[in-house]
């Protein structure tokens, strides 16, 4: 029980001696934690001696000696990011991690950062074994004197044994251990080695490991060409990044970047004028980098890394130090985004995408995209987006149709409108062409340079859409394809980037070429990593070079007369125009020998209508044709002209007779059908020889078509800009 207080004792009198009371105990616990500090410091010394037993070699320490090998431990993993180059060895950007780092050589870092570092972190670096007894021994008088921990004694090895090797706990066995296992370390490794080693994995703030990362941070230059003041300020960070953090306490940094240089004068690092004119420099003069942020062509740079996490996974990606070189071609991307913006220049425009590729071997030489009004799309509308391909899809139906013998200028079918219900169950199908005209009996190939709808249903109807869908994966087409009679009017979606490699397929004769957009990965050591087959074409010829030769002479012939007319080069080139019914996509894929190039253009958000678009409806013989014209001006510019090379294996041209989805035949469809030419095939059935034809290539042609159906295509664009330096 508390005694009662004495007479006269006042609430006062309670408040004074709590104050004594409190005052007492904060004496005491000072006395205490001094004697606690005092103890440390001693042991320290105790340590001191420790060490050069264990340096001598003394039994008393041997078994301890023993445990402490070098060979047992394995390092912290820091990481290091990795870097996507371009065709012509520019950077394309820094694969974003949570740690920025880029490991470089000792000669590679400026001379004044490495005296900087030695001389506010190890000033006796050169001349110690690792352990800097000197320096632990001031250091512990130091503190005894001020009763507090005032310096470190930890060696530069130590530090690197710290980082790399071994917990960061304070205690006295784990510094023991990090000692130890510096002197081993001095003892194995050269000196240049071992600050090399520092310097590329101690902690500079804003996520910057190494003095790589760490210059490009900063000053958004390279660790070599480091001034005396700039080396300064990054050597004076590791001690305390956030304290010293120059982005957000610019005056702390400065007061800290003097103390290093007095530190290098001081031990000599410098001279004395060079400290006067350092210290004389008030400003920080940062320049915020962009090395670990910036990314050039985000489309195919999403694209690339995609197929990196696939092969090696997403944490060596984005902290494995790799470099990867690809296919991109830097001329071509900047002739791409020029092709879109000159035609496609309202803020309110729809979106554009291009995607380009080599026929030889399925380099993409090209993939950007553009849409008005926004940046920084992380939506690769070339790789990612899947949409309607429309009549460029007809292509598919066409070699179908040539590789099971079909002649497209001796097999005619009917241009009316077409209706399609083999059954009273199954819903109705009516196709129109575009503009609803129509020109009754036609060739397969007049009707393709008319982008003949009917024609093409009642085609795809007699190859079967399962034959169509199966030719269209030969090619090169990966999505999945509903196999429907709407198919081969491109009822489904696919991607820019898959039908670029299916019509790639067709300049190259018959081969397809795997789209390839990395040529090689050079592993952190230095290694060239040649297990994954980086750079080496994949290429499987799926069709006769006969098969191909037809489409593409059919093909050529459009862009000189049909619905392509405005992709015309004034070179042998090959296309197909492409529009979905409600205008929400328009397509342009065309090729040269040389180069195969695929053109979208649409909104990215949605199928809407581009019913007004610089007052027109757009259509693939409109903006997609222009684009594709610019693109592959510039592209070819100084390129030999080439044409494509004859068959070696013609296709010979066989009965063409489906027949169950023909006309003439009862509940299969209905339409109007003029009689055709005499001697004709029609709707695929045999019959007497075609009337006597006209001579293109050794193929036999029809009598000329009406004018396309498609929307009347633009006068041709001027001639290409010049060259894209």
């Amino acid at each position: 029980m508390t005694p009662p207080p004495p007479r006269g004792w006042s609430r006062r009198d309670d408040d004074d001696f709590e104050n004594v009371l409190r005052r007492t105990r904060r004496r005491r616990d000072r006395g205490r934690h001094r004697g606690k500090r005092r103890l440390r410091i001693f042991l320290v010394c105790i340590l001191v001696f420790l060490l050069a037993l264990v340096a001598g070699g003394v039994g008393a320490v041997a078994q301890f000696r023993s445990s402490c090998d070098l060979t047992r431990l394995r390092p912290v993993e820091n990481g290091q990011n990795s870097f996507v180059y371009a065709a012509d060895g520019s950077l394309l950007g820094s694969i974003p991690a949570e740690k920025n780092r880029t490991s470089v050589g000792l000669h590679q870092i400026s001379i004044w950062e490495r005296r900087a570092t030695v001389a506010i972190e190890d000033h006796r670096f050169y001349r110690h074994g690792g352990v800097d007894y000197q320096g632990i021994v001031r250091a512990a008088w130091s503190d005894l004197r001020a009763g507090h921990v005032v310096q470190g004694g930890s060696t530069i090895a130590q530090q690197l044994v710290r980082n790399l090797y071994i917990s960061k706990e304070r205690t006295f066995k784990r510094k023991i251990k990090e000692a130890c296992l510096a002197i081993k370390l001095s003892r194995r490794w050269s000196k240049d080695r071992i600050l090399s080693e520092y310097m590329n994995q101690v902690y500079y703030g804003n996520h910057a490991y190494g003095i790589e990362a760490a210059a490009q941070t900063y000053f958004s230059k390279h660790a070599r060409n480091l001034g005396l003041d700039q080396a300064a300020l990054l050597a004076g960070l590791p001690q305390a990044p956030s304290v010293y953090d120059p982005f957000h306490r610019p005056a702390t940094a400065l007061a800290r970047r003097d103390e290093v240089l007095r530190a290098m004068v001081a031990y000599r690092a410098i001279t004395p004028a060079q400290y006067r004119e350092a210290i004389a420099q008030r400003e920080l003069r940062l320049k915020p980098g962009r090395l670990y942020t910036k990314i050039k062509e985000p489309y195919f740079f999403s694209y690339v890394r995609d197929q990196l996490i696939a092969e090696y996974g997403a944490n060596t990606v984005r902290t494995g130090g790799l470099r990867v070189y690809t296919t991109i071609d830097p001329r071509l991307q900047r002739a791409a985004v020029r092709a879109i913006k000159n035609t496609l220049y309202l803020r309110n425009d729809p979106a554009a995408a291009v995607v380009s590729i080599a026929p030889a071997t399925g380099a993409i030489r090209a993939m950007t995209a553009v849409t008005p009004g926004r940046t920084g799309n992380q939506f690769n509308l070339v790789a990612q987006a899947r949409r309607q391909p429309g009549s460029t899809f007809k292509v598919f139906v066409l070699t179908a149709a040539i590789a099971e013998g079909m002649n497209p200028d001796s097999t005619y079918y009917t241009s009316a409108p077409f209706h399609y219900q083999p059954d009273p169950y199954t819903e109705a199908w009516d196709v129109q062409t575009y503009d609803h005209s129509y020109a009754g009996s036609i060739s397969v190939t007049s009707a393709t340079l008319r982008s003949d709808n009917t024609v093409y249903a009642q085609l795809t109807l007699d190859v079967g859409p399962e034959k169509v869908a199966a030719m269209a994966h030969r090619l090169g087409v990966k999505s999945h394809l509903d196999v429907v009679p709407a198919m081969g009017l491109g009822a489904d979606a696919i991607s820019p980037l898959e039908e670029a490699s299916a019509y790639a397929t067709l300049a190259a004769g018959g081969i397809y070429s795997k789209p390839m957009a990395i040529k090689k990965v050079v592993l952190a050591g230095g290694k060239v990593d040649t297990d994954v087959g980086w750079g080496n074409p994949s290429r499987k010829r799926v069709i006769s070079d006969g098969v191909a030769y037809e489409v593409t002479r059919i093909l050529q012939m459009n862009i000189q007369e049909g619905t392509g007319v405005g992709a015309n080069i004034g070179r042998p080139a090959g296309g197909k125009t492409g529009t979905t019914d409600n205008h929400a996509d328009a397509w342009f894929s065309g090729f040269t020998p040389q180069l195969e190039t695929t053109v979208w253009v649409g909104y990215p958000g949605g199928e809407i209508p581009m019913e007004s678009v610089h007052g027109i409806a757009v259509a693939g013989g409109t903006f997609p044709a222009t684009i594709w014209h610019l693109f592959m001006g510039a592209a070819l510019w100084r390129a030999p002209v080439l044409d494509f090379l004859s068959p070696r294996n013609p296709v010979e041209w066989r009965s063409f007779d489906q027949g169950q989805y023909g006309s003439s035949y009862s509940g299969s469809g209905s339409y109007y059908s003029p009689p055709p030419p005499p001697g004709t095939t029609t709707h695929g059935g045999g019959g007497a020889p075609p009337p006597p034809p006209t001579t293109t290539n050794t193929a036999t042609v029809a009598p000329p078509p009406p004018p396309p159906v498609e929307p009347p295509p633009p006068p041709p664009p001027p001639p290409p800009p010049p060259p894209i330096p």
